[in-house]
């Protein structure tokens, strides 16, 4: 055992020295990697280098003589000639349509090669594309609705053609509502319901120009939602701008254009909750002037039994619907199905009645399979503005 009692004297194990850097070498250190990023940043800051160094490949393409394109891509010749008559007479490219023609639809069968050619009916040019500007007025929130010069209403303007079915029979419109804030529940109902089926955007949705016009390009004729103020306001709160019973009219109709302005293309509005506020004539009274004014038509939701939106359309000469089912209130399956089954029933009694929806995907599923088999029951489905009552020429 070695200790110091045991061990000879100067014999103890000395601790090695610690190695020291000079202090220049930590300067030096410091300095090396300043400059490095200092390097880093002046390469970033003038090089054009979008791919960031990944490796790249250039391929050429070969130019026949008398290909008649130009180094730009541009044609050259009579091809310029017609290509620049098109974009000034606003014609499609060939094989391109902007679907106001009759196409038509060569159908191969895979596995017998029959083929089929099927007359796909065109649309109006409001229907197809974008909306009107003639039916577009400017505001201090931007673009609302208007009636044309021509007298021409955005609610017939956007309207869907009536399908044809034969006389006296029953006629039902359906209506789906919140569409534009589930981006899930919003694709669903566009890939699922035929374009007959007019459908409601909230204001508050994401991507909402996407959305109208895909539902657009489908055929759907569009609402739009205006949130409103419910019994227990504030507890229960539609969102901001809704319309109130404790704002004068011009600040609700300031906040109706803000509503108005969210996107272009519907015919027509509806409420979203709005229990208080319909029932208040004071104040739901000069919405509904608004509404008129700018050729729109007016939707209750069927929801409050106090609305009254019914007179008050009626004494403004503005387009009017009402929803006579709530099909989804209960919003199982089998509650589904009894409310469609009284959806028809009341078609029957009155010659036409209107259904309303949410974007549950039990709402979506049940009124998917309802849409394939409620002509074999001898009732037409039609869009919203077929059943509305119409304003009075003026």
């Amino acid at each position: 055992m070695t200790d110091e009692l045991n061990a000879p004297l100067g014999n103890l194990a000395r601790p090695r020295p610690k190695l020291k850097l000079p202090p220049w070498t930590l300067h030096a250190t410091a300095g090396g990697l300043a400059l490095i990023l200092l390097m880093f940043g002046f390469w970033m800051a003038v090089v054009d280098d979008p791919l960031g160094g990944e490796p790249m490949a250039a391929a050429g393409i070969e130019r026949r003589p008398g290909d008649g394109t130009r180094p730009s891509g541009e044609p050259a010749g009579p091809a310029a000639g017609q290509a620049k008559q098109q974009a000034a007479a606003g014609s499609q490219p060939a094989g391109r349509t902007d679907g106001s023609e009759p196409q038509t639809v060569t159908i191969i069968d895979g596995t017998s090669g029959r083929r089929q050619e099927v007359v796909v009916q065109g649309r109006t040019a409001a229907q197809a594309g974008a909306p009107d500007a003639k039916l577009i007025e400017q505001s201090r929130h931007g673009s609302i609705p208007r009636i044309g010069q021509d007298g021409v209403r955005p609610s017939d303007a956007y309207a869907r053609p009536k399908p044809a079915a034969p006389a006296n029979q029953p006629q039902i419109a359906i209506v789906i509502v919140g569409l534009g804030t589930s981006a899930t529940r919003t694709s669903d109902a566009l890939s699922k319901l035929p374009g007959v089926i007019t459908l409601g955007f909230s204001p508050y949705g994401k991507n909402i120009d996407q959305w109208i016009g895909r539902a657009r390009a489908n055929g759907h004729e569009l609402i739009l939602q205006v949130p409103m103020e419910p019994f227990d306001y504030p507890d229960n709160d539609p969102g901001p701008q809704t319309l109130l019973t404790s704002l004068v009219a011009d600040q609700n109709v300031d906040r109706l254009h803000w509503f108005m302005s969210r996107f272009q293309g519907y015919v027509g509005i509806t409420n979203m909750m709005g229990g208080r506020f319909t029932a208040s004539e004071q104040s739901f009274a000069p919405i509904l002037r608004e509404v008129a004014k700018r050729g729109l038509l007016y939707l209750d939701d069927g929801a409050s039994p106090r609305s009254l939106a019914g007179q008050i359309a009626g004494a403004n000469n503005a387009a009017f619907a009402r929803s006579d089912v709530v099909l989804d209130a209960s919003p199982t399956s089998s509650e589904i199905d009894n409310a469609l089954g009284r959806l028809e029933s009341i078609a029957r009694e009155r010659g036409r009645a209107v259904g309303i929806a949410s974007t549950l995907p039990v709402s979506i599923e049940r009124i998917a399979q309802w849409v394939k088999l409620v002509e074999e029951r001898g009732v037409t489905l039609v869009p919203l503005t077929a059943v509305a009552n119409k304003p009075k020429s003026s």
